[in-house]
């Protein structure tokens, strides 16, 4: 029997005798206790949450500064070195999206829903409300928000979603593991990894994953509430909410049960169209010269503070820390939290391709859209706050409408707008569905319909209880509480994944060097 016929044997046979495993029971029981006591005391649960959460981006900022940053020199030394030609899957596998496709996918579950909602909040809060060095709404206000703005959205945080997708993919795909993260740390730990580990390591992520995405189609139901306010004076309320959350796990259950290659290519591809055409009219209607100024000069500003901003702490400024806690170190703990779930969607769609195209695709692509996005909404909501009409008074789900109040084709913009957000809310729930079945399936790739249905339904129902009683901030601070743990379990990653690529590299006989310069067993 030749190698490929026993590795589609192999296949075959893991795709037919996977079953739900305990990680599903042990999660959904740890979810339904959680979402239990934010409806009975979802004040209670938010405070003792919050206080955790304050003590560890508090306690352990420093931590989380460093380790991303060391994410993210990891990842450059891969897309240099010798390592990034080694493939993502067998010889002679090609990748089965085209490269458009593969970004749509990757990007719309990465942060599609994120770039929406923060595009023009962002840089008007980092200006109007809390500056993070200058005082707020003078001219050094205003050029620092852009910097902070694309330092949050830009390498740091991609480099978090391409590192776990890369180990995971790395395992499945190169060296035939199961699709899980307690997979991807066998080289480190070997006859440790006792089965109550693995269970462990798996409810971590497939948690983290659950209440990620429950969070968001809460916060999304209550954005795209706020535009159809904005447009059609349609009252801001839990039964519309509702509705909004029916509709969207009407269509994202839909998308779910026709598969990657149909319903989820089919609406990233409709994502990125649509993020495109309302970018390009915003530049048009808005004050082009601006936005492409503020664009080139904050890139600049970016780059240059770039490992400033990376470790910046502010030891001996309270105000500044608190700054810091409240943006920066939240968002590497909600990226962090984030992660299983974006990187073993974006895993799945990468097959066949090699450490440096994924690498370099997964982080430079998508933060250079990044800040183009920022610099274009984030101009044009800091220009309508400086000609004297104040956003800041505004929900947060309200202000992206609010500035396009404020703008030629205003209500065109709007509904462009809630399309797309309504199109990253079902690209979100789909690929959420898929992991959560692949992750309590044991890896399985294709995971049964029966499943993503279940785990579908059942984050709606979350949402729209949690929406209902108030508790909805309470288990988006669980998120951040899970993200400590995580980052541990990644640091573990970064050494298995080194000592398999190490390996690797001198069977292949990777090297920079001469071979004449070579040291023995180099």
């Amino acid at each position: 029997m030749s190698s490929n016929e026993s590795e589609e044997l192999w296949e075959q046979k893991k795709e037919t005798s996977h079953k739900i495993t305990n990680v599903f029971w042990i999660t959904l029981a740890i979810t339904l206790v959680f979402v239990t006591i934010g409806i009975l005391t979802p004040t209670g649960l938010a405070s003792v949450t919050a206080n955790i959460q304050n003590f560890i981006t508090t306690t352990f900022g420093w931590y989380y500064l460093i380790f991303v940053s060391v994410l993210v020199i990891f990842c450059f030394y891969l897309i240099i070195s010798p390592i990034g030609s080694i493939k993502l899957g067998k010889a002679g596998e090609k990748p089965k999206y085209s490269t458009i496709s593969w970004f749509g996918m990757l990007f719309s579950a990465g942060m599609g829903v994120g770039l929406v909602f923060w595009g023009a909040t962002e840089p008007l809060s980092h200006y109007a409300i809390s500056s993070p060095e200058a005082e707020p709404g003078t001219n050094q206000a205003l050029m620092d928000a852009f910097r902070f703005s694309f330092f949050h959205w830009g390498i740091h945080a991609w480099a978090i979603y391409a590192f776990v997708g890369l180990t995971l993919a790395y395992f499945q795909f190169r060296q035939d593991k199961p699709g899980l993260i307690s997979a991807t740390l066998d080289p480190l730990l070997g006859r440790f990894m006792k089965p109550s580990v693995r269970v462990t390591i798996d409810v971590i992520a497939v948690f983290a994953t659950i209440v990620g995405v429950a969070t968001t189609l809460g916060f999304g139901a209550t954005q795209i509430n706020g535009g159809l306010s904005f447009l059609f004076d349609i009252p801001v309320s839990f039964k519309i909410q509702i509705i909004i959350i029916a509709v969207v796990t009407v269509l994202f259950l839909t998308s779910a049960m026709s598969g990657l290659g149909r319903g989820m290519k089919w609406l990233s591809n409709t994502n990125m169209v649509l993020a495109v055409l309302l970018m390009i009219i915003v530049i048009i209607v808005g004050p082009t010269l601006l936005t492409l100024n503020m664009m080139t000069d904050a890139t600049g500003a970016y780059m240059q503070n770039f490992i400033g901003m990376s470790f910046r702490t502010s030891p001996v400024d309270a105000a500044g820390r608190e700054w810091i806690n409240s943006w920066t170190i939240f968002y590497w703990a909600w990226f962090i939290s984030w992660s299983p779930f974006v990187g073993i969607f974006i895993a799945r769609v990468s097959k066949g391709r090699r450490i440096r195209e994924f690498l370099a695709g997964v982080i430079l692509l998508p933060t250079l859209l990044s800040v183009v996005w920022f610099a274009v909404f984030g101009t044009a909501s800091t220009s309508v706050q400086r000609a004297g009409f104040d956003l800041t008074q505004l929900k947060t789900e309200e202000v992206l409408f609010g500035t396009f109040n404020h703008m030629p084709l205003g209500s065109l913009l709007s509904i462009i707008a809630i399309f797309l957000i309504g199109v990253f809310f079902i690209t979100s729930a789909d690929s959420a569905t898929y992991v959560l079945g692949m992750q309590t399936m044991n890896g399985v790739m294709n995971p049964a319909n029966r499943v993503k249905f279940i785990w579908g339904i059942i984050q709606s129902l979350i949402a729209s209880i949690l929406l209902f009683s108030g508790g909805l901030e309470g288990l988006q601070n669980m998120l951040i509480i899970v993200a400590l743990p995580f980052s541990f379990i990644m640091l573990l990653m970064m050494i298995s994944l080194s000592i398999a690529l190490r390996k690797e590299r001198r069977d292949l006989g990777l090297y920079i060097k001469p071979k004449s310069l070579r040291k023995p067993n180099s």
